[in-house]
């Protein structure tokens, strides 16, 4: 079975929070053995799916 392409990540998107709300992100993201990159990478890619699937409603 052939391995699926993965898009190429070329792009950046600069968010402004506040210092607490960072930090803890960062924490909960390492207790949960994850990265921030991929938490809202899997945030953003739900939420586009959420809204094609409205979108088409």
């Amino acid at each position: 079975m052939a391995k699926k392409e993965k898009a190429k990540k070329d792009s950046q998107l600069l968010v402004r929070i506040n210092s607490e709300q960072r930090d803890a992100f960062l924490e909960a993201c390492d207790e949960l053995d994850t990265s921030a990159a991929r938490e809202i990478r899997r945030f953003i890619k739900q939420f586009l799916k959420d809204y094609e699937t409205n979108k088409s409603s």
